[in-house]
């Protein structure tokens, strides 16, 4: 039978309130007291009902994050940085996978509402119109994770992804690039798609090099899609020498290809990334990649959560992180400078 709260202040020999503090870690228990409830609990196997907790207090202590892909390490080092945090503050986490699918997201925002968590996390991806209008239905706090809504108006942490892509486009102006081509991702995406590509253009544009529609191609973020781009790349008659991957898996599949059609990285055609995921230091060259600091990002959400959870001053609900070009071997300066 289920050991209940009666059953170990019978065992301990105190009151049900008294049980009730020590598990709760109220201060206002004697030591010796709090070690007997303790040993009752131990003895019995007693474990709180989270249900029962929750519906007397009206707070789950649970906190839902939904991730866009689980099997991308980018993703996995926020979700490490929520975790940290949420285990700080005495939150438990439930993650959800929305394989980066809109009905997904949206299916998995209302089941966790649904559940009764007491604050959200939504973590990459674009933020729609119907995103918007799930979020409202919530009466918890949510904060936006790795991404930011289009007009700016919900809590939200993240790098500035424009800025991001044109440190790493002038990196490769620097070294005397000119033909210089995009990996990117939909630019329905407003961060890793169509900020990106924006700091692409505005960093051409502030070189005075023409943008050419032709050296830039859109791709799903996965390695085979950068791996199709980069082909499409090399079989142009004037080919670019750098290519600007808009994450390091595209970027990876781009190194390949060059290496497959039986040319070299850099000496043929440059590579340059945003991410700095585990995965470019792993791939010779080392990939040349701005770094987004992405356990930073996870944890800066969480905190900020935490303090909407508990109705505390908030000065600024829009945190943009610093990024960093971290140069490994993957550029260097054109053949035919």
């Amino acid at each position: 039978m289920t050991v209940t709260i009666y059953d170990v202040a019978r065992e301990a020999g105190v009151s049900m309130a008294t049980v009730s503090r020590v598990v709760n870690n109220n201060p206002n228990v004697k030591p010796q007291t709090r070690k007997k409830v303790y040993e009752a609990i131990e003895r019995l196997g007693y474990r709180p009902n989270a249900v029962a907790r929750g519906l007397a207090s009206k707070k789950t202590t649970t906190v839902g994050v939904v991730i866009p892909d689980i099997a991308n390490a980018i993703f996995a080092e926020v979700a490490r940085g929520i975790e940290d945090i949420a285990n700080m503050y005495h939150y438990n986490i439930i993650l959800c996978n929305a394989d980066k699918r809109k009905d997904k997201e949206i299916r998995v925002i209302n089941t966790l509402l649904e559940k009764q968590v007491d604050g959200l996390l939504f973590m990459g991806g674009a933020v729609t119109d119907e995103h918007v209008q799930a979020f409202r239905t919530s009466n918890v706090p949510i904060v936006l994770c790795a991404t930011k809504d289009e007009k700016g108006d919900m809590p939200s942490v993240d790098i500035d992804h424009e800025a991001a892509a044109f440190d790493a486009v002038s990196r490769l102006v620097s070294e005397g690039h000119k033909r210089i081509a995009m990996i990117s991702g939909t630019l329905q995406d407003p961060a890793n798609g169509y900020a990106r590509y924006q700091g692409y253009k505005r960093a051409l544009e502030h070189a005075g090099i023409p943008y050419r529609e032709d050296y830039v191609r859109i791709g799903n973020y996965k390695y085979e899609s950068g791996i199709e781009a980069t082909q499409y790349f090399l079989d142009l008659s004037d080919r670019p020498t750098a290519i600007f991957s808009a994450t390091d898996e595209m970027a990876i599949g781009a190194i390949h290809c060059i290496q497959d059609a039986g040319l070299s990285v850099p000496e043929d055609v440059s590579v340059i990334s945003v991410d700095n995921s585990r995965i470019s230091s792993m791939v010779r060259p080392l990939l040349t990649s701005v770094a987004q600091p992405m356990y930073d990002i996870g944890a800066v959400s969480m905190r900020l959560l935490t303090k909407l959870m508990k109705k505390e001053t908030v000065e600024n609900a829009i945190v943009t992180l610093p990024h960093e070009l971290i140069v490994r071997k993957s550029v260097s300066s054109p053949n035919d400078r």
